[in-house]
């Protein structure tokens, strides 16, 4: 298991646009969805606002809607939006947080607030929009932030990829906290992705693993249309530095 802690890359700005979009996801966790205290609240949020592809589809099968967890019928395309911001337990809300703060202040920095909110919400809703592609049929809603944050942490493997990443690493009983570069932390999570995919392909698990691919991508493919160069070269500049000064303190 890696777990990334920090990541040795400073910003120049306050991410006040992170800030923002965690609250929100915050705000909706606590108020819309009740912090999951009531699944009856809880599952009538997802059901309302959560993206069920079979409804955006308009593929609904009727044998797998007499055993929908959701009533079909409610929102369609809105659902792509409305679903980034909801979560379906503690853990989810602070695993997804906590990856969005590591990776999303250095992409927001890169950008500047405003593209970096219009990034946000595309490569979410692309991720959303690959997941339906998936799996046009399922009756399941999908709810989380996930799919946007896999498009930051896209966006960061292509313009960071040596950046210093504190991470925790724990196989069987060996942990420990180790410096390793964006790429490699970043690249063992998305094949991660992708070999839990090529096993569950249906999303039968309960995690959009194509949601998370499909982010991802997006992410690494559109992140030039919305960085800033002379942005980026000056983090580069000090993320080389440090580097350099981890090499100089390890090897």
């Amino acid at each position: 298991m890696f777990l990334p802690i920090h990541d040795e890359n400073p910003t120049d700005t306050l991410p006040v646009v992170t800030l923002f979009i965690m609250g929100v996801c915050m705000v909706v966790w606590i108020f819309v969805e009740g912090a999951g205290s009531s699944p009856t609240l809880l599952n009538a949020a997802i059901c309302t606002f959560g993206a069920i592809p079979a409804e955006i589809s308009g593929r609904i099968a009727p044998a797998l809607a007499d055993r929908a967890p959701c009533h079909l019928g409610g929102l369609t395309w809105q659902a792509l939006l409305t679903s980034m911001f909801l979560h379906g337990s503690w853990l989810h809300i602070l695993g997804n947080l906590w990856f969005f703060w590591i990776f999303g202040n250095n992409i927001e920095d890169s950008m500047g607030h405003v593209r970096f909110l219009v990034f946000y919400l595309l490569t979410g809703l692309l991720a959303a929009i690959a997941f339906v592609l998936w799996n046009p049929g399922a009756v399941g809603p999908m709810v989380g932030a996930s799919g946007a944050i896999s498009g930051i942490m896209g966006a960061y493997v292509v313009l960071y990829p040596r950046a210093r990443v504190d991470t925790f690493v724990f196989v069987i009983i060996f942990f420990r906290v180790i410096p390793l570069p964006a790429w490699v932390m970043l690249g063992y999570w998305i094949l991660l992705q992708g070999v839990a995919s090529a096993m569950d392909p249906a999303g039968a698990g309960g995690v959009a693993y194509a949601a998370h691919l499909g982010g991802f991508a997006s992410g690494a493919l559109l992140v030039h249309l919305f960085a800033k160069p002379k942005r980026v070269a000056a983090k580069r500049a000090r993320s080389r530095v440090s580097s350099r000064r981890f090499g100089e303190r390890t090897w």
